[in-house]
């Protein structure tokens, strides 16, 4: 199945180019961040591998594209800084969302999960010290303003918080099997996903210095690309390959088990559709982000069919 955004897409060699050339850079300057421990320190050790894992980078990735299509350069160290922060964020998150009280996942990333690796005492610990280590990269990240870094912090803060992440999650457990309704689904599915893609966009906002109207309308982008993202996730839950345990949704209420596959799937089209209209407001000039989200689902999406 293709997906279709309306962006007139270019040739993709060189931008996939480009997107090895971030992706290297990211996990170049994590490795640098990352604290690196002796063969006894379990949780520097635990840090380095639950974030620097192969993974999509997904998250710093779009920083960097948005901030670039803003007008930011894409270049700039503390752009990648914030791009870092994200990804040590989103790493944490996965790392106790796996663990036996929660997800009791067995593989992330096509690795055993790190309480499976370090236990479960590690694993939570090491969670605890690259959301504090990010924060930490975000307050000091090089050539922003005094103001601009503030309030990247504060955004990333709101992302992970009450009402963001850490909600998402609880509401995913407490509820997620019993029987919900397809609103209930969607807002749990907000908190979960689409709160940190807020937080990378409105992060790329602020290092492009971008308005108040266009930092709007990237939250809308953000809530209907986090939508689309929790759906692909939900139908990929049955498949191999992922690098994830399959069927870790059975018995779950997801939207995917209250309305089917392909309903899901013509939802995931209507949330990209929305999401491309949102961010071609917010930047009539760039492409880079509309190119770079219409592959990647157009490539996930082709091996669910």
């Amino acid at each position: 199945m293709t997906v279709t955004i309306s962006a007139n897409v270019d040739p993709l060699l060189s931008q996939e180019s480009e997107l090895r050339r971030l992706r290297d850079a990211v996990n170049q300057r994590l490795s640098q961040l990352l604290p690196v421990g002796s063969e006894r320190d379990r949780i520097s050790e635990a840090m380095r591998e639950g974030t620097l894992a192969p993974g999509k980078r997904i998250r710093p990735l779009l920083l960097m594209l948005a901030a670039g299509d803003l007008g930011c350069d894409r270049n700039h160290p503390g752009l990648l800084d914030l791009a870092c922060a994200v990804e040590m964020t989103h790493a944490a998150s996965l790392m106790l969302d796996d663990i036996p009280c929660m997800d009791d996942a067995a593989l992330r990333r096509g690795r055993p999960t790190i309480h499976r690796q370090f236990g479960q005492d590690v694993a939570i610990l090491a969670a605890v010290a690259l959301l504090s280590n990010a924060f930490g990269v975000v307050a000091g990240a090089a050539g922003l303003s005094d103001t601009c870094r503030t309030q990247a912090v504060a955004e990333l803060s709101a992302a992970v918080g009450l009402q963001g992440l850490v909600q998402g999650q609880f509401r995913d457990l407490r509820e997620g099997n019993a029987a919900r309704s397809a609103e209930a689904i969607a807002d749990t599915n907000e908190l979960k996903t689409s709160v940190l893609f807020n937080a990378t966009l409105q992060m790329a906002a602020l290092a492009a210095n971008a308005s108040p109207a266009v930092k709007s309308k990237l939250n809308c982008f953000a809530r209907e690309l986090g939508q689309a993202f929790q759906l692909l996730d939900d139908l990929a839950d049955g498949h191999s390959g992922t690098g994830k345990d399959t069927n870790k949704d059975e018995g779950k209420s997801t939207l995917v088990a209250l309305l089917g596959a392909e309903a899901v799937r013509q939802r995931l089209r209507e949330h990209l559709h929305s999401a491309d209209q949102h961010f071609s407001w917010a930047c009539q000039q760039g492409l880079a982000t509309r190119q770079f989200m219409q592959t990647w689902f157009s490539q996930q999406l082709a091996t669910f069919s």
